[in-house]
């Protein structure tokens, strides 16, 4: 354990310096208030006795400053001084001293003292690592409670949180907002015949594909629920959500999955269904309308022949006045 004594008194710190040395543990003297900063910041002591008097900086400065450099860590500091005006006293808590003893004091006196903050800046390491640990298992929770358990990618929860904060985000910027809702075509017959298993299998490869398709770190894909997934892009226009809609169709029939029961095609497909809107501002009651007329073009792809991407036919009406068109929608803002 390394000591500082910061002190001007040559007399005074070769005594104290000396105790400390017989209680087996390093002293390391500065004698003025500037050698004190400039050995803290070198040495990293456990611990500080600091005299108030001296030339130049004052231990309370020197305290202060301590404090200030601080971040996580916590050193104990003691103030040894000759000073016994309780003003002294007060100031000296306030600027971040942890004792005041009053010279001269006992060799027993000052050993009790220090033992007193050894035990305090051990638990206070100690709490430190639990805090941490704390941090770290709340962190890795919050992050488990956004994946889906079986795919791996992001889950229901996360795409409530991430199309609310996106729509919120779009309506300040006034940029459009898309959403894709996808199906693998068929996929019950596909878990009757070649089993769960199998079927679970598929749906992860199904999964990281489509994560796999989408290029900017805001777009999120995330599995919605069964053999169905969301994908959120925040400014993307309809043609642009379209053109991404079909290069996931594209990409998981190329994957040729087997699918020997799919009346669509003899391996495994999907159907995709596109909406899209520019957020009014201050309202997000326009998000129901946004998934529904999602899931509706979806039902429109599958009505259709399914392995098709579907835009949303109509308007999507969401509280503003005014009407807009982006690409192939119509939009009610």
């Amino acid at each position: 354990m390394k000591v500082l004594v910061v002190e001007d008194t040559v007399t005074s710190a070769t005594v104290v310096c000396s105790w400390l040395t017989n209680m087996g543990l390093t002293a390391l003297h500065a004698g003025s208030g500037e050698a004190g900063l400039e050995m803290f910041g070198r040495e990293r002591p456990d611990l500080i006795l600091l005299d108030i008097i001296m030339p130049g900086m004052d231990g309370f400065e020197v305290a202060r400053r301590i404090r200030a450099l601080e971040k996580e860590v916590w050193t104990p500091i003691i103030f040894l001084t000759a000073r016994a005006d309780e003003n002294d006293l007060k100031r000296a808590i306030e600027v971040g001293g942890d004792d005041y003893l009053i010279k001269p004091v006992s060799e027993v006196v000052l050993k009790a003292k220090i033992s007193a903050m050894r035990r305090m800046a051990q638990m206070r390491d100690s709490l430190r690592r639990v805090k941490s640990k704390l941090e770290k298992a709340n962190r890795e929770l919050q992050r488990l409670s956004a994946i889906d358990g079986l795919t791996g990618i992001a889950n229901r929860r996360c795409f409530d949180e991430t199309l609310l904060r996106e729509w919120r985000r779009c309506s300040r910027s006034e940029l459009p907002l898309s959403l894709l809702v996808l199906d693998v075509d068929l996929f019950k017959l596909f878990n009757d015949h070649y089993g769960h298993q199998m079927g679970d299998e598929c749906l992860k490869i199904v999964a990281h594909t489509l994560e796999e398709t989408t290029q900017r770190p805001n777009d999120l894909v995330t599995r919605y629920g069964g053999e169905e997934f969301a994908a959120i892009l925040p400014e993307t226009d309809a043609e642009g959500a379209l053109a991404v809609g079909e290069a996931m169709r594209v990409r998981i029939e190329g994957l040729r999955i087997d699918h020997a029961w799919s009346s669509v095609a003899q391996v495994v497909t999907i159907s995709v269904g596109v909406a899209c809107v520019i957020p009014p501002r201050d309202s997000e009651a326009g998000i129901p309308a946004l998934i529904k007329a999602a899931d509706d073009a979806l039902y429109r792809a599958k009505e259709a022949g399914r392995n098709q991407v579907k835009a949303s036919e109509g308007v999507i009406r969401v509280a503003g006045p005014g009407l807009a068109n982006i690409g192939a929608l119509q939009l009610r803002l």
